[in-house]
């Protein structure tokens, strides 16, 4: 191998490991660390070290920084922050909406405000709905302001004026103003050029709160990186596409869902190879579980998310958290990973999450000072999954996780039960993005990752009905797998246009301006009848009519809500995606082996029956081998557990097929 050769490093940092794939040419290296919660940095450049005298191209990377430090995670101290809006709105982000997620409980408390009311300010002018300017704004005003912040300790500033998104003049007063003093200014029509002043605003907020702690960390990954030679970084975004760092540190709100998004085009991609044009992605890793959905080749997307709130069985429940207006991949996400710990109520029932026992310090039986039991561990004496882990690297102790689980009941009981309730908690997940949106799941084949997905797959397809299961080569970094195959795009976007083709042409023009090279455009617009107050986004072709539309948000509309309305259409806010295509690797499956013969048999629980089953190390089956279950299918970064009644198939690229025998 030679050292001058150039390589593409992708970085997925989670909540219990962190993955890296090394891309040399056409090879594919894989590599799976212990993450580190407090500085998650570190894991990487651990690993970056080793590469010292190699020529890196470029690193791509998925990060939860932005999530986490919205969820006060130790070490991720939010900075002092404050917000200056039009006389008259500045508690807009603590009245919010008038939406009350426990209904009947009486001590239920608001999410605490991201700026408090003496850091919120008023400034007194006032922009029409039609973007006329009413009272244009003083800058002596906004400097007696900056000088009251900044005297406060303020580091980073809000502006979110009413009105911005038709007519940002005001806004661009202030800011000239606050430049002099802060470095951090996130102005609403940057970040969230909509109406809806409440979201608006509550998303301006999240990302100037977000900026310091994007900024820094991305600076500190751009010095480690120094010892090597300084490649750019690439982003993932919520959106699907990766950014550079001048975007990530400037609308931080964009990467809030980074590593899940990444899975989720992993699939789209492998999807396309097979020609498969409905697929579920069913990631789970060591803390959650995501699932989203694949739709005629392309990913669902959301423009509403709320950070920082809580969920319901994979719902987010809406006026708990901090509201994001921002093109999202529509995911479900759900406590249920790994090391989601396994805990008995006061009654004496089992019950699993939403706690997990992250990385450190892990299931019970990683020995690293944990005694919680957790999924891990009842996968393990339930013999799903192999006491040596990562080709044999890591070990792991069956008596270690009988112990922890012991202390609830019965452990081979626990174990049992503790399965039932994970599996019906990501049941919940995968019905919420088909069949809430107007999806029947039966018509679509499920794409099982992550390091625990390819073990409780069929439990799952069975629940749901689902009648074909492809696991992916190297499943537990499928999603660092994603970012290699994902393309650049970057985000503009305008509300009430007047002249939709006009303005979507100007928005490309401006995109193009700002990147050297553009290989193509996707439009989008967000679309309601008249009278309504909400909206659903739709794909927009470059020629497409008011008719065409029309038909498009109708058709949605029927599949979302089942029903549509003999009424005229508004679109409110239109959108552009600039993409550039990035070359993506053709994974295959490397063998070793030309056997299907199993290497070991063990002892597993499957349908409540313990069965002398074989064991497969993946590498060794042969391009076109079947396999049939009940069989366990070991690998580098996980565990494929196969039923009774379902058979496997290794395809051409390496792609388990797992479908019902007969």
């Amino acid at each position: 191998m030679s050292l001058s050769q150039e390589i593409t490093i992708s970085i997925d940092i989670g909540g219990t490991f962190t993955d890296i794939i090394i891309q040399r040419g056409d090879k594919l290296e894989y590599i799976k660390v212990s993450s580190t919660p407090k500085k998650p940095e570190e894991a990487v450049i651990n690993v970056l070290r080793t590469l010292k005298g190699e020529k890196i191209t470029e690193v791509l990377h998925a990060t939860t920084i932005a999530t986490n430090a919205i969820l006060g995670q130790v070490g991720l101290e939010l900075p002092k922050t404050a917000l200056i809006t039009t006389k008259g709105f500045k508690d807009i982000i603590e009245i919010g909406r008038q939406n009350r997620p426990r209904v009947y409980d009486l001590n239920f408390e608001k999410p605490r405000p991201l700026v408090p009311r003496e850091l919120r300010y008023e400034v007194d002018e006032r922009t029409l709905y039609n973007g006329e300017i009413l009272k244009k704004l003083q800058k002596e005003e906004v400097d007696k302001i900056a000088l009251d912040a900044y005297s406060k300790g303020v580091m980073t500033i809000a502006i979110s004026f009413l009105h911005s998104y038709v007519n940002p003049e005001n806004e661009k007063i202030a800011e000239e103003v606050l430049s002099k003093y802060f470095k951090y200014i996130s102005s609403s029509y940057k970040v969230a050029p909509e109406p809806r002043e409440y979201e608006r605003t509550s998303t301006t907020v999240v990302n100037a709160v977000l900026v310091p702690i994007v900024s820094k960390y991305l600076n500190s990954l751009n010095k480690a990186l120094s010892v090597i030679n300084s490649p750019p970084i690439y982003i993932m975004a919520s959106t699907g596409g990766l950014v550079n760092t001048t975007e990530a540190s400037e609308r931080p709100v964009q990467i809030i869902e980074s590593g899940p998004a990444a899975g989720v085009i992993a699939v789209r991609e492998l999807a396309r190879e097979l020609q498969i044009k409905n697929a579920i992605s069913f990631d789970m890793g060591g803390t959650t579980a995501k699932a989203g959905t694949i739709v005629d080749y392309e990913a669902e997307i959301t423009t509403e998310y709320e950070v920082g709130g809580e969920a319901h069985h994979g719902r987010i429940v809406k006026g708990s958290g901090y509201p994001i207006r921002f093109p999202f991949i529509d995911l479900a996400e759900v406590s249920a990973g790994g090391g989601t710990i396994i805990w008995k109520d006061e009654a004496g029932a089992i019950n699993v999450g939403p706690l997990s026992a992250g990385a450190d310090p892990g299931p019970a039986c990683y020995n690293k000072g944990g005694d919680k039991p957790t999924i891990t561990d009842a996968n393990l004496v339930l013999g799903r999954i192999p006491e040596k882990l990562l080709g044999g690297k890591m070990s792991i102790y069956k008596e270690l996780a009988l112990k922890g689980l012991s202390t609830l009941s019965e452990p081979y009981e626990v174990a049992q039960t503790s399965l039932s309730l994970i599996n019906l908690e990501m049941a919940r997940a995968i019905r919420l993005v088909t069949i809430e949106r107007g999806l029947d799941p039966t018509e679509f084949s499920l794409f099982a990752f992550g390091g625990a997905g390819p073990q409780h797959a069929l439990d799952l397809t069975e629940e749901i009905n689902i009648k074909r299961v492809y696991i992916p080569v190297e499943p537990g970094l499928f999603s660092a797998l994603g970012l290699l195959m994902s393309d650049e795009m970057f985000e503009a976007r305008r509300s009430y246009p007047k002249d939709i083709q006009r303005e979507f042409d100007e928005m490309e023009k401006e995109l193009s301006r700002k990147l050297l090279k553009i290989d193509y455009f996707l439009r989008y617009a967000d679309v309601r009848y008249e009278g309504q107050g909400w909206e659903l986004t739709i794909p927009v072709d470059k020629n497409d009519s008011y008719e065409a539309i029309k038909e498009k948000f109708d058709e949605k509309h029927l599949n979302t809500y089942g029903f549509k309305l003999d009424r005229r259409i508004e679109i409110v806010t239109i959108r552009t995606f600039a993409v550039i295509k990035r070359v993506k690797p053709k994974v295959r499956k490397e063998t070793r082996g030309s056997s299907d013969r199993p290497r070991d048999y063990r002892k597993v629980l499957f349908n409540n029956e313990w069965i002398d089953t074989p064991i497969y190390w993946r590498e060794n089956l042969p391009i076109g081998s079947q396999v049939e279950g009940p069989a366990i299918i070991e690998e580098y970064s996980s565990t494929s557990a196969i039923k009774p009644g379902w058979k496997v198939k290794v395809l051409e690229n390496g792609v388990l097929e797992v479908s019902k025998s007969g």
